[in-house]
């Protein structure tokens, strides 16, 4: 049964990808016409006439810089948070963990919000500073009374500060003229309806070394999941991956809420449906959490572009999906971490 789960998890992007590029609002053209200017791609369609030459090269042009970016930013973004997802409910032995109890999300929020606000910096930049922010004034308010922090102390911290970062994000809405009101609020809707080849390109490369990284350390968190004195009796020192580790959970969370907005509950539920699917293994958790969490938000997205007349920004989507399956594992499996 895992086997199957697992051929279909690495299977399924691909032509999900293909099938979403055909998918979207058009009052011209079809499903089957995108398909026919997809697969004139691979092979050139021979003696056209002017007016239909015409509109190949338009049912392209949406393909390529319309569809194609969205598709790409929607399946980064997807894996990004999912794989975060994962990383930190492992790292805390916590299935309630995801990247806004450290505060990161509401963190990279508030800077990505005041560089919409003031044009200070650029707003990927700012959301990674704010998020390492976040992380740090997290781990210092958990370590100012205790040397050793533990995890229950550090999530409260991570709630605190995530409470300061909204409240700071409400402040800025508040200040903001009515123009950029509505594209801040639209923003923390998460949204993907403004994706270009430009914040592909910003948002590939960090998402990609974060990806990266948690991949490479997907062994070290079986033994860090254990405890800290089991992870230094193998010989690990599990302060240094833990920082590793959540380094590249911020930069993943920090570079996708830059590009896409807050995308709610996300990273909780989706590393949830991975181990109901292949068991607790992070060593096959992982990848499976970047294939299913990009190939999932996608499916979500299309769902969103075709749901209505007018789009509905996928933040709204994923907390109404998200709210209901995490209330029926939590009924079903009474959150057992196995």
């Amino acid at each position: 049964m895992k086997r199957s789960f697992l051929f279909l998890i690495y299977f399924i992007p691909l032509p999900l990808i293909i099938l979403s590029l055909l998918i979207g609002p058009s009052e011209q053209f079809g499903m089957t016409d995108f398909a026919y200017a997809l697969w004139a791609f691979v092979v050139p369609p021979l003696h056209l006439n002017e007016l239909d030459m015409q509109r190949l090269e338009l049912m392209q042009n949406i393909i390529i810089n319309v569809r194609m970016p969205r598709v790409f930013l929607t399946f980064m973004v997807g894996a990004a948070l999912a794989s975060s997802g994962n990383t930190l409910q492992a790292l805390f032995r916590n299935p309630l963990v995801d990247s806004y109890v450290l505060g990161i999300s509401s963190g990279a929020a508030l800077g990505a919000a005041l560089a919409l606000l003031t044009n200070w910096m650029p707003v990927q930049l700012s959301a990674f500073i704010f998020g390492i922010l976040a992380v740090c004034m997290t781990y210092g308010f958990a370590q100012q009374r205790y040397e050793k922090s533990s995890v229950v102390v550090i999530l409260l911290s991570g709630m605190i500060v995530s409470g300061l970062f909204i409240a700071g994000l409400s402040i800025v809405q508040y200040l903001s003229d009515p123009y950029k009101l509505q594209a801040i609020v639209q923003w923390t809707m998460g949204n993907l309806h403004q994706a270009t080849w430009d914040k592909v390109q910003q948002a590939f490369l960090p998402i990609s070394l974060s990806l990266i990284g948690i991949y490479c350390l997907r062994w070290r968190l079986n033994l860090l999941a254990l405890g800290h004195l089991e992870a230094q009796a193998v010989g690990v020192d599990p302060r240094r991956d833990q920082f590793l580790l959540i380094l590249c959970v911020t930069l993943a969370t920090s570079s996708s809420v830059a590009v896409a907005g807050i995308i709610s509950l996300y990273g909780l539920f989706l590393p949830h449906l991975v181990r109901m699917m292949i068991g607790p293994d992070n060593a096959k958790t992982v990848p499976a959490n970047i294939f299913l969490g990009g190939s999932f938000l996608l499916l979500i997205d299309n769902f969103s572009r075709t749901f209505s007349t007018f789009e509905i920004p996928i933040g709204i989507f994923t907390m109404l999906l998200g709210a209901p399956l995490f209330l029926y594992l939590i009924r079903r499996y009474r959150m057992n971490w196995a």
